[in-house]
């Protein structure tokens, strides 16, 4: 407490007056003896330079009177003794001086130096002087910033108290929503379920009518047809074991989907609506089952264009690969966003789900990467060597991918490297579409060729081309029709080819007053015989026969 009073405003410059002046006296007091002593001696060698002088005087006066006078013989003789003796004074006094003279010069630089100590320490101090008054100063600040401080405390600590119970408060009316949320899915479920099996029941109805007509004409055509020979023919058409289905005729309905090019076309698998994916990062979803076309909500979530789009085989979910590096999935009965997967370095191209519990991702960052969805964590990364530009999955939990580096590559989930029963084609792969049965796997070539692969045996069955049929982009993607008898590509010109799976064209679908955009993506109602294109000028077709409703 003594310190913390002498260093008070108005006391602490006294003090420090007081103790340099105590150390001074301290200092100058170990040489004042030094100092007298000196002084001394100047005094005594002052004298003897006057006692000199005059000795000098009296032998000069008495050179001058002669050296003949005999009575001063004597006297001489004991001047010229008492002059030696002068003498040896003298220079013993001399020498005195001089020692005297070193030393009053080792004073004089101990005196500079102590000096110089002294002018350097009173700057030390002033220095510190300066910095005292500053920290006195800082802890004044600190201390109104802690009083600041320990009030906000105080403040915030009231609120997270407030808020806390305002947390509790929402927390019990989110739960309350939440049970009413999940009682009107289950209505809503129980509706959706009802609407199915109507829509089921129409749609046998339909097609028992419809296979009926076709089974007709084709017994009609079988006449004309003489018996199969080589790889065509009725024969081929019963090793596919394939049913019948309409071919469309012309346009049913023709909107703007997107606000740019549109990327990504695929039905639900349960009822009468489209899902679009495009380049302005949202996919849509549009009823076409009613006689019109209607927008039936928009999937938000995405950061960059939508390349891919599939729904799980219930139809409640929706899977969109983006090229955000990411795919998400959303659920149909709100159009929630459930899950965003992350985890490639490149842009996702590809996405199908693999089993009710996980999907697979292709990208272009040369892996791919199967996704638990109920920890949506990644399981397994495989390294393909090549970006991968589509995929398929089939009921035995096995991938079959296609890339730029116009390989097939076949993958088990149960091991991490691929199949050795790689299948080289002549282009980069853009599409890869897998038959109902998991036995034929139609491949969408850049060289303007679609292939035609019987899995049993990893060999190309047929090629299917045209002088007029150009694959649109890099991610073209091609379908078989819902009984695999025929497939279906999209031309860069603007017109969609419809081949039989036997070799010949059957049709090529043109709108005669579209814009010619390039078709990037085409897929097949999966009930009936409507197709849905996409195409790079915002718009979606969907196709189907006279008549059709």
């Amino acid at each position: 407490m003594a310190t913390e009073s002498a260093f008070k405003p108005g006391n602490w410059r006294d003090t420090i007056a007081d103790r340099l002046r105590e150390r001074n006296r301290n200092e100058t007091s170990r040489y004042a003896d030094i100092i007298a002593y000196n002084h001394r001696l100047f005094d005594t060698a002052a004298k003897l330079r006057q006692e000199n002088l005059e000795l000098k005087i009296d032998k000069k006066i008495r050179d001058s009177t002669g050296s003949g006078a005999t009575a001063g013989g004597d006297l001489a003789a004991i001047t010229n003794a008492q002059i030696q003796s002068l003498e040896k004074k003298i220079l013993a006094q001399q020498e005195e001086l001089t020692d005297l003279h070193k030393r009053k010069g080792e004073h004089s630089q101990m005196v500079i130096t102590l000096n110089q100590k002294l002018t350097e320490l009173q700057r030390t101090l002033t220095e510190k002087e300066r910095a005292l008054v500053e920290q006195c100063a800082m802890n004044v600040s600190l201390r109104d910033e802690l009083e600041e401080l320990k009030t906000a405390h105080i403040t915030i600590k009231d609120e997270s108290l407030a808020s806390q119970l305002r947390a509790n408060t929402a927390e019990e009316k989110l739960r309350t929503v939440q049970d009413e949320n999940n009682k009107l899915l289950n209505l809503l479920m129980e509706y959706k379920s009802r609407d199915a099996e109507i829509m089921n029941k129409e749609n046998d109805k339909f097609f028992k009518e419809k296979k009926a007509r076709i089974e007709s004409e084709l017994e009609r055509a079988i006449r004309d047809i003489p018996g199969p020979s080589g790889m065509g023919g009725i024969g081929e058409i019963d090793r596919f074991d394939f049913v019948n289905d309409g071919l469309p005729e012309g346009i049913e309905f023709k909107f703007d989907a997107h606000d740019g090019e549109v990327h990504a076309v695929r039905w639900s698998p349960i009822e009468r609506v489209v899902a679009t994916g495009g380049a302005d990062r949202k996919v849509k979803l549009w009823d076409v089952g009613k006689g019109i076309c209607e927008a039936r909500g928009s999937l938000i979530g995405s950061n960059q264009a939508v390349n891919s789009l599939e729904f799980d085989s219930t139809g409640s979910l929706i899977l969109a690969a983006s090229n955000d590096f990411a795919s998400r999935v959303w659920t149909m009965s709100d159009q929630r966003l459930r899950h965003t997967l992350t985890g490639h370095s490149g842009k996702v191209l590809a996405a199908k789900f693999l089993g009710s519990a996980f999907l697979v991702t292709g990208s272009h960052d040369r892996t791919l990467k199967i996704w638990d969805l109920k920890n949506r964590s990644c399981t397994e990364t495989k390294f393909a060597g090549s970006s991968c530009n589509d995929l398929v999955t089939t009921d035995s939990f096995s991938i079959i991918s296609g890339h730029f580096d116009r390989k097939i590559r076949f993958w088990d989930t149960r091991t991490a490297d691929c199949t050795a029963n790689d299948v080289q084609l002549q282009g980069k792969i853009t599409s890869l579409d897998l038959s109902k049965d998991g036995k034929f796997l139609l491949c969408c070539v850049r060289d303007d060729t679609i292939n035609l692969l019987d899995l049993r045996q990893n060999k190309i069955m047929r090629t299917f081309r045209n002088d007029n049929f150009k694959v649109s982009c890099d991610w073209a993607r091609v379908a078989f029709s819902p009984s695999c008898q025929r497939v279906t590509a999209g031309s860069a010109d603007g017109s969609v080819f419809i081949w039989n799976v036997n070799g010949p064209l059957e049709t090529v679908l043109k709108d005669p007053n579209g814009s010619g955009a390039s078709v990037t993506a085409v897929s097949w109602h999966p009930f009936s015989s409507v197709l849905a294109s996409v195409d790079r000028s915002k718009k979606c077709t969907i196709w189907s026969s006279a008549g059709t409703a």
